[in-house]
């Protein structure tokens, strides 16, 4: 099983967050109601075990305790995948969300980058703000060592559009970290 346990402490954020890329329990309580049900979505159709425990800094405002979980959950990803040996290493999804139609395309490069084009038409979806969805992806991505494009090709709907963003990369994230091989697939032979 490729699975890992992560913990983060700050003056900004306490965050206990556990991932097993082969599937389990999901539970998630990071204290950002939005975030949560997108966690939940990005999990279930990722197929990844994921419980998440954070208590952050909400007088502030979700800014830290959303960034801060992505910078976990990248680093969780990067632990269980390991040096990457067998992997599929690409994955792409475009994914319906009522209205809203979503690309995200992943590159287990061990280079962390976002590529995002997901314009949003509000700035928030009830009390979330919704910039800090691209927030969460850059800790993601530099943390996780991978490169990820997120488009959006329709959609008027904030909520639609953000929960498109999530499952659609829990689906190519899910073709990514498959095992289809025993060799670290690169033709240099590393992926670092």
């Amino acid at each position: 099983m490729r699975q890992a346990d992560i913990q983060r402490n700050t003056a900004e954020t306490e965050i206990t967050l556990s991932l097993c890329l082969e599937g389990g329990q999901r539970d998630i309580q990071t204290g950002v109601g939005f975030l949560d049900h997108m966690l939940s979505g990005f999990a279930r159709h990722g197929g990844f075990g994921l419980t998440v425990q954070c208590r952050g800094d909400s007088w502030v405002d979700d800014h830290h305790s959303v960034e801060d979980v992505g910078i976990c959950l990248g680093d969780a990803f990067a632990q269980a995948l390991g040096d990457l040996r067998g992997v599929e290493r690409f994955g792409q999804s475009i994914l319906p969300m009522d209205e809203a139609l979503i690309l995200s395309a992943v590159d287990l490069s061990g280079r962390g980058m976002l590529c995002w084009d997901v314009p949003l038409p509000t700035q928030k979806v009830g009390s979330f703000d919704t910039e800090l969805a691209k927030e969460f992806w850059l800790a993601f991505t530099r943390r996780a060592g991978c490169t990820l494009h997120l488009r959006k090709l329709a959609g008027e709907n904030s909520h639609h559009i953000l929960e498109g963003v999530f499952k659609a990369a829990g689906r190519s994230l899910r073709d990514a970290v498959k095992i289809t091989g025993d060799q670290v697939p690169s033709t240099k032979g590393t992926l670092v």
